[in-house]
């Protein structure tokens, strides 16, 4: 008897895989066929559909003239900036910033031993001293006219080939430390020597925010641990969805004045906890019919908290949700690496390929919209936007090809671009009235 009867259940299998037709005249492999039929079906969810990006993805590719006059808010001057950031809200706003007419810190601080950079983090300051790091994990405390005052890398022989990308956050005396292998410790600002670490064992993919005396962090099994700032012992944590391909990107979360941590993890779960008792007060998915949860393809910026409003990107939209109840306010359908910046009643983007986006707060209304990279020679427009900051009334946006470009946050109209480095891979920051960014090759420039 031949062997194949043996397996009647494969046969079957066999028979109506080849009874399908894979001719797209039938509309059963045409992709395009398939967005008529979701389409069609309007607010009707399947989760069993993967919306992957691809080059005939939908992508925002508009510019719109601003046809009203907006309000922004008086600069504020922030004197410090001592967390991813700027504070536990990530809410930056516009910035006091000079004219820019002098740079005055040109500096070549550490090693650049990976060929393909990834440092997502940007450098902190301080009385007057930048807090950077490379990508073997060197530590460098340095002042603003470049000299460095000590330099520290805590990582044995074992960890010396790997990457290290690494997270800051100062409080009181104490630089607290983590990175993307699991690590996590705190060193004293004067000398840099160690106080207390802890290798967690499971790489960290969020950047780190002390609260109430307490270190939060999201580790790459989506749970959220809380530590103490003492010595490094955990307190308590909270485990959420997990997905079966880990996130590449830093996971997003912010905490609010009152002490509410609002958090995204690599499913596309945004949750609401309660830092007091550790409770889920609510959670929603608003990208579960985008992404399945088990897919690499989700990614997500930072959240930004602000009036009692959350506002954050994915890989499919722009969010604006109800801090108190997770209700969405609205949804718009473009892309950003970069964490949005809301002032008065703006909230700026910088989308995936290149556009300066102004979107009504209450109504997600674009007001205006201008292409960043038009401008550039036509070779130049294939970057990749890595960091934009508000600062008198003007954002000021860096490309992975070295370029800083200026233009109005009134009116999104381009004033200047200028090549002043190599590749940059961090978002530039504001402190003291001056503009700090860091170059791939391990250069910080300081303009005032």
């Amino acid at each position: 008897m031949n062997n194949y009867y043996k397996y009647p259940i494969l046969l079957l299998l066999i028979s109506l895989f080849l009874g399908c037709s894979f001719d797209k005249k039938t509309g059963i492999w045409d992709g395009d066929e398939k967005r008529k039929i979701l389409a069609k079906s309007g607010k009707q969810k399947n989760k069993n559909i993967v919306k992957i990006y691809s080059s005939d993805e939908e992508i925002y590719e508009e510019e719109i003239i601003a046809t009203k006059s907006i309000i922004l808010t008086k600069p504020k001057k922030n004197l410090f900036w001592k967390s991813s950031n700027l504070n536990l809200q990530n809410h930056t706003g516009n910035l006091y910033l000079g004219e820019l007419n002098n740079r005055f810190l040109k500096k070549k601080f550490g090693k650049n031993k990976f060929s393909i950079s990834k440092i997502l983090s940007s450098p902190l300051t301080y009385n007057d001293n930048i807090i950077l790091f490379d990508d073997l994990g060197t530590i460098f405390k340095m002042s603003l006219k470049g000299k460095i005052k000590w330099k520290k890398n805590i990582y044995k022989k074992v960890y010396k080939k790997i990457y290290k990308n690494l997270t800051f956050f100062i409080f009181g005396n104490q630089l607290y430390v983590a990175d993307n292998i699991g690590m996590i410790y705190s060193m004293n600002l004067d000398d840099g020597n160690v106080t207390w670490i802890k290798n967690h064992g499971i790489p960290i993919k969020s950047n780190i925010k002390i609260f109430d005396n307490k270190i939060y962090f999201i580790n790459q099994e989506n749970t959220l641990v809380c530590l103490d700032t003492k010595d490094g012992s955990k307190i308590w944590d909270v485990r959420t969805t997990t997905s079966f391909i880990k996130s590449q990107n830093l996971l997003g979360f912010a905490i609010s004045k009152e002490g509410k941590l609002v958090m995204v993890n690599s499913s596309g779960d945004l949750l609401k906890i309660d830092l007091g008792s550790g409770g889920i007060e609510w959670s929603l998915n608003p990208t579960s019919f985008y992404f399945a949860q088990d897919t690499d393809f989700f990614s997500t910026t930072d959240i930004l908290i602000n009036k009692n409003e959350i506002f954050y990107s994915t890989s499919s939209s722009t969010f604006s949700i109800n801090l108190f109840n997770g209700y969405v306010n609205w949804e718009k359908k473009i892309v950003s690496k970069m964490i949005p910046i809301a002032d008065g009643n703006n909230v700026f983007l910088v989308s995936k390929n290149g556009y300066f986006v102004n979107l009504d707060r209450v109504s997600g209304e674009v007001i205006w919209s201008t292409n960043l990279l038009k401008n550039l020679k036509e070779n130049k427009r294939n970057t990749e936007i890595t960091g934009f900051i508000l600062g008198n009334n003007r954002i000021y946006v860096t490309t992975l090809s070295g370029y800083l470009i200026s233009a109005s946050a009134n009116s999104g109209k381009l004033e200047n671009f200028i090549k002043i480095g190599d590749n940059i891979t961090t978002s530039p920051i504001i402190s003291n009235g001056a503009l700090f960014i860091l170059t791939e090759d391990s250069k910080i420039l300081g303009f005032s």
